[in-house]
C-alpha cells in the first residue's frame, strides 16, 4: 500500500487527506524532512504561494523537498501547481521548477472572483465522459510550457489546466474539494507505477 505525503505547513492539506480516504493508500501529514523521508509520494496544496515558500525556506524544508521532488512522483494544486512550476512571476515565491511551465498567480481573479466550472478530462483519466466540476479559487493561468515534453490533460475556455511532466502532475484548481475521485486515483497510480519500476 503506497504513503502519500501532503505537505502540511500551510492550505488546503485536511482536504487532501479526506479526498484520499476512500483510495487504498496511507497519507502522511508531512511536516518534517522524517515524515518526507517515509512517504512514496507527495501532493503540495492550494494555499498561499508566497506564505508557502516562507514556511518551507524557515523550517529549511527546501532542499529536501527538492531532491524528494525531482525523483518521486508529485501533485501541485493551485498554490502547489505554482511551487512546481519553473517560473512563478513573483520574486516572493521560490518555485522548485520540476514542471517546465510558467504560471501567473491569482491569474482568474480575487477570492470573491471564485467560481465552479464542469470540465472534461483527458481520455488518460479512462473514465473522460462524466464532467468533472473544478473548483477555482485564486487559481493560476499557466502562460507558457514546453509544449514538447509537457501533456496538457483538461483545459477551461480553451487554456490548459492540468498538466502532465513524467512524475510530475499539476492543477490550477482544487481537486480535493468535490467528492469526484478520478484525479486523486490518477495520482495514486502514478505513484504504484514508480514503485514497480
Amino acid at each position: 500500500m503506497p504513503t502519500v505525503g501532503i505537505l502540511a505547513l500551510q492550505g488546503d492539506f485536511d482536504a487532501h487527506n479526506r479526498a484520499l480516504a476512500p483510495l487504498d493508500v496511507t497519507t502522511l501529514l508531512v511536516k518534517t524532512v522524517a515524515d518526507l523521508d517515509a512517504c512514496d509520494g507527495l501532493i503540495i496544496p492550494g494555499g498561499e504561494s508566497t506564505t508557502m515558500t516562507k514556511l518551507i525556506n524557515g523550517f529549511e524544508l527546501y532542499d529536501d523537498i527538492l531532491s524528494f521532488v525531482e525523483s518521486h512522483p508529485v501533485m501541485g494544486t493551485c498554490a502547489g501547481m505554482i511551487m512546481l512550476s519553473k517560473d512563478a512571476s513573483d520574486s516572493r515565491v521560490k518555485p522548485f521548477k520540476v514542471i517546465d511551465l510558467s504560471v501567473d498567480r491569482n491569474a482568474y481573479g480575487s477570492q470573491k472572483e471564485s467560481f465552479e466550472a464542469d470540465i472534461t478530462l483527458s481520455e488518460e483519466f479512462e473514465t473522460s465522459e462524466r464532467p468533472f466540476r473544478a473548483v477555482f479559487i485564486r487559481a493560476p493561468r499557466v502562460s507558457s510550457w514546453n509544449e514538447a515534453d509537457i501533456i496538457p490533460l483538461a483545459s477551461y475556455n480553451d487554456v490548459p489546466i492540468i498538466f502532465r511532466q513524467g512524475r510530475v502532475l499539476a492543477l490550477s484548481f482544487h481537486p480535493e474539494l468535490t467528492d469526484d475521485s478520478r484525479i486523486h486515483s490518477y495520482f495514486v497510480d502514478m505513484i504504484r507505477e514508480s514503485l514497480v519500476r
